[in-house]
């Protein structure tokens, strides 16, 4: 395998800063919407504030990777103070809880960083983060190129169960005769 160099695209939370106002949930479920800004659904967010009322506390977690299976990890954690469960820090979607999932598909959800057509300078939400909560960050590495199978296999059934067998197959016929 070859080394290439990769963007690699971060969003640092600073949750001391976060008072909870959500704005980066609305902003991220209307650009993900389709058609874009039509609806403002928080359920479709890639972002979601994680809410301690009584401890004061306000954190934001992205969606990360789906796993097909539920974790074994209980622990608690005190962090100045305050005891938090291992899920809580949790970014991937799972069978044992419903965050991070689209509410009607059940599909997981991934943050993509708003990947778009011209590209964006930042993340919405990072965009529309009042309080600098989150703060994009861009850095260069020499990574390792792979493809992981496993994604485009679940990219694929996504697919197929969203648009049908024929549909998939015929995109990707005319893609093939592209090249």
């Amino acid at each position: 395998m070859a080394k290439i160099k990769k963007k690699i695209k971060t969003i640092k939370v600073d949750a001391d800063k976060c008072n909870g106002c959500r704005g980066c949930e609305i902003v991220c479920s209307a650009f993900h919407s389709t058609p874009r800004y039509s609806t403002i659904n928080p359920a479709r967010s890639r972002i979601q504030i994680i809410r301690h009322p009584l401890k004061d506390v306000w954190l934001p977690i992205f969606a990360g990777e789906y796993t097909p299976a539920e974790c074994m990890g209980r622990e608690k954690y005190v962090i100045d103070g305050k005891e938090y469960d291992e899920c809580t820090f949790c970014r991937a979607t799972c069978p044992s809880r419903d965050i991070f999932k689209e509410p009607d598909s059940g599909l997981p959800l991934k943050c993509d960083m708003c990947e778009d057509e011209p590209p964006l300078e930042q993340p919405k939400c990072v965009e529309w983060c009042l309080n600098d909560v989150l703060v994009y960050e861009e850095r260069e590495e020499e990574v390792e190129e792979s493809v992981e199978m496993e994604k485009v296999e679940t990219g694929l059934v996504s697919m197929i169960d969203k648009y049908g067998l024929d549909k998939v197959a015929e995109a990707i016929a005319r893609i093939s005769q592209k090249d």
